[in-house]
């Protein structure tokens, strides 16, 4: 299924290492991005000051920390402008009111700047190092060096598609791509009506209605195409019975239920979130399936710890006698953010732990930390491209774990 690419959204994106002066108050007062004359390649080069509304954003990796934003504006000028002899000199400043959310960021933090199609702007303050920066990087494809600033116009033939990853990172921003309906949508109204049907069914129909995926030749594949198609499905679903309940209105004894509509906007996100979650539980379950690998899911391990997936199984791990050599588990997140140092309290006796994730371009500080501590990272094949070459060399696939967890079979029958 095509979802569209990230031209269809944005004009055009910047990036750069944002500097001392341009942050800190006490060195200056000027309210200016410098060194971004690059970025004329999609703000373009008007004669008179434009002025873009813009929404400004603090972005953490914390996955329980609400991205902090402030409404405002920037204005794009050429500071020479009427100067006989002078060459263009363009200046991009931001306004006042932006102050609580810039003065968050630190000399050598990342800011990207995105021109929407709209043609406001939106500027995105990370931390240096930190994943959210990195995956902004990677969305917009932009390779930025230390010290430099770096910006691109986006063309339909040369950005990215809308995957699963590139919708997570646009959602996690406001942002709701509308994804076309899939060919089953039709079949899954007829079976289950307009209602939510549980997850492990929905997850069944999802596999049933996309023949052409073959979890046995192309694991990496398969569960990326069942976790886009069952999101397309479901999200469709959602907007039906979402709009629905929109049309009945949200009233009480006359007057408008505010709480009324914050409890149901909050109950969507979640359902957004969870579901996602068992979804991409019960895809993992049906590859090992198919592949004829033995496992327990969410097994129970020491202090009522429990692992998404253990193998072979959650006798042979209570069984002391079994080798600790023999053993493997994996934990199953969509994104990880920092959740992911939950897993080292999992299964004491696997000394390698494995985590599978959907998140694209984790940084290298957060995989270094990972690599210390004895965590193992598997993304599907077609996420590998979204991390550093120097990373890249580490990571698994789904077809690489699968060869793992099958030649632990292979050596215990070799003990047999």
């Amino acid at each position: 299924m095509k979802f569209g690419v990230l031209a269809d959204v944005f004009e055009g994106a910047g990036a750069k290492v944002l500097t001392e002066v341009e942050i800190n108050r006490q060195r200056s007062n000027q309210h200016e991005f410098q060194g971004v004359s690059g970025f004329r390649a999609f703000l373009g080069t008007p004669a008179e000051k434009q002025t873009f509304p813009a929404i400004f954003y603090w972005l953490e990796d914390d996955e329980d920390a609400e991205p902090i934003q402030q409404e405002s504006f920037c204005t794009w000028s050429d500071v020479r402008r009427g100067k006989a002899g002078r060459s263009p000199e363009y200046h991009l400043y931001y306004a006042a009111e932006s102050e609580p959310v810039v003065h968050r960021a630190r000399a050598g933090d990342q800011v990207v700047i995105a021109r929407t199609k709209e043609g406001s702007m939106m500027v995105l303050l990370t931390p240096k190092g930190s994943t959210i920066g990195q995956q902004l990087l990677w969305l917009f494809g932009l390779d930025l060096f230390e010290g430099r600033s770096v910006a691109r116009r986006l063309d339909r033939d040369d950005t990215i598609e809308l995957g699963f990853a590139a919708r997570s990172i646009l959602a996690d921003l406001g942002i709701e791509t509308v994804e076309p309906e899939p060919d089953a949508f039709d079949l899954l109204i007829e079976k289950f009506g307009r209602a939510f049907p549980g997850t492990v069914p929905l997850s069944v129909f999802a596999r049933e209605t996309l023949s052409e995926v073959d979890p046995l030749d192309d694991p990496d594949g398969a569960l990326v195409a069942w976790m886009e198609h069952e999101e397309a499905l479901f999200r469709h679903l959602e907007r039906e019975i979402v709009s629905e309940r929109l049309k009945a209105g949200f009233t009480e004894d006359g007057s408008a239920d505010v709480d009324g509509f914050l409890s149901f906007s909050l109950s969507v996100q979640n359902r957004r979130k969870s579901r996602a979650g068992y979804a991409f539980g019960h895809h993992v379950e049906a590859i090992l399936q198919a592949h004829g690998v033995s496992y327990t899911r969410e097994a129970t391990t020491e202090k009522r710890n429990a692992a998404d997936f253990l193998f072979p199984g959650e006798d042979e791990y209570a069984d002391l006698r079994y080798p600790d050599d023999q053993l493997a588990m994996l934990a199953v997140k969509t994104s990880c953010k920092d959740r992911w140092r939950q897993v080292l309290a999992e299964a004491d006796r696997i000394r390698t732990k494995h985590l599978l994730t959907l998140e694209p371009a984790i940084s290298r500080i957060q995989t270094a930390e990972m690599q210390s501590q004895g965590l193992q990272l598997v993304l599907p094949a077609s996420l590998h491209s979204t991390y550093q070459a120097d990373q890249r060399a580490w990571l698994m696939g789904v077809g690489d774990f699968l060869g793992e967890v099958r030649d632990l079979r292979g050596r215990q029958r070799l003990l047999i």
